[in-house]
């Protein structure tokens, strides 16, 4: 079999293989969240949120989708609850969050926007 020949079986069962995998995966809500910054904000999006003395949620609710975990900042292993510090940009101001990430709840405790 000629080489032209194998690279056009492989690029007939490949574009299948594309469009059965597009089939099942079509409509689903499927992410590929591999970094940590991914996993830390899917992790607390997937958990009730309780604002303590936070008067905007819209702004919490953009930084959870859109922010930055800051890991050197943060507190991942602290027990009972771990602490992240979120960061990100709301309009023009850079806003900075602080949220305890508990089992069953997620607790923001500050909320900083700097102009």
């Amino acid at each position: 079999m000629k080489l032209i020949q194998r690279l056009g079986y492989y690029l007939g069962g490949f574009s299948i293989g594309l469009i059965v995998l597009a089939f099942f995966l079509n409509g689903k809500k499927v992410s590929c969240d591999y970094g940590p910054t991914a996993r830390v904000l899917k992790n607390i999006n997937s958990k009730k949120i309780q604002y303590q003395n936070i008067n905007d949620s819209t702004i919490v609710n953009h930084l959870l989708n859109h922010g930055d975990v800051d890991f050197s900042k943060s507190e991942p292993r602290k027990e009972p609850c771990a602490i992240f510090y979120i960061e990100g940009k709301y309009h023009d101001d850079m806003v900075y969050l602080i949220i305890q990430n508990c089992d069953s709840v997620a607790s923001v405790t500050d909320l900083k926007i700097v102009q």
